[in-house]
């Protein structure tokens, strides 16, 4: 019965995070970047720590050998996450949603050039797949979406290479570091940074919109602990394929919420660059070599 709380976990972690990435496509339109990072990261504390307090992880998870791993893996999520936010400013939910897909397919080569792992044909035959997925966006984003669509692809792509190197980089640090440890470290760095943007000019924004950051800081959070605790409850193979149900909720926040409808040429880059992601994860390519 355990695995399948860790899949209806791992259900809900997608969930949460289209939930938080619709939130983000929100407020975008008229809060700076730095300022939602900001309030995405202190919020997010907040459950984390809770969490971690029950799970008797705090304050060991404060501890660590190896601060300068820490910091660049938080200076490689923060920027992973400014990415990823710019792409929502731009695109609606599921095509950025599609472009972060890439990741699984860019990690794998990625984890080739720096820690020796090999490359099969299936994975070079997804990542084709996947970037004629990106191909179709960029060209309906040069056809009819203008300078910020182009933008928004950009940035899509850029989030999914900063996350590919994150994810690679997060691998390395699991040999000695406690994932909480991970995972709290990355909070308070993205907020330090987060708030080092005030001088560039953050708004004051309206109730409404200081309660949807906040929501967007506790969806975060949340998302985060429902995908410790399916790790802690399935394998981890059996979890990823579910990740990418987040473009289904993804396409329905952009159709129910925001009216926006893809057009057939944008759905099927979403789809190929989604079916390239699967390919690798069905692969078995994504898991450790013993």
């Amino acid at each position: 019965m355990s695995i399948y709380n860790g899949i209806a976990l791992r259900l809900l972690g997608a969930l949460l995070i289209t939930a938080m990435s619709a939130v983000v496509h929100h407020v975008a339109k008229t809060v700076p970047i730095g300022q939602i990072i900001f309030w995405r990261s202190a919020i997010a504390i907040i459950p984390i720590v809770i969490y971690m307090m029950l799970r008797g992880q705090f304050p060991a998870a404060l501890k660590t050998k190896h601060p300068k791993m820490h910091i660049i893996r938080g200076l490689f999520g923060v920027m992973s996450m400014a990415l990823s936010f710019i792409s929502l400013a731009y695109l609606p939910v599921a095509n950025a949603q599609a472009l972060a897909y890439m990741a699984p397919i860019i990690t794998l080569p990625l984890a080739a050039i720096m820690v020796g792992e090999s490359i099969s044909k299936i994975v070079i035959f997804a990542t084709a797949i996947g970037f004629g997925g990106v191909i179709a966006m960029l060209w309906d984003a040069l056809s009819f979406g203008g300078d910020g669509a182009i933008i928004g692809v950009m940035a899509g792509l850029g989030f999914a290479v900063t996350m590919a190197f994150v994810r690679v980089h997060i691998k390395a640090m699991t040999a000695t570091e406690h994932p909480a440890t991970i995972a709290l470290s990355f909070a308070l760095v993205s907020t330090f940074v987060g708030i080092a943007t005030l001088p560039f000019g953050w708004i004051a924004p309206s109730f409404d919109t200081y309660l949807w950051l906040i929501i967007a800081g506790v969806l975060g959070g949340l998302a985060h602990i429902a995908g410790t605790e399916a790790v802690a409850r399935a394998p981890v193979s059996t979890l990823a394929p579910f990740d990418y149900t987040g473009i289904i909720w993804a396409l329905a926040f952009d159709i129910l919420i925001f009216s926006q409808f893809p057009n057939v040429i944008v759905l099927t880059g979403a789809i190929a660059i989604t079916l390239g992601a699967l390919m690798v994860v069905f692969s078995g390519e994504t898991q450790p070599k013993t």
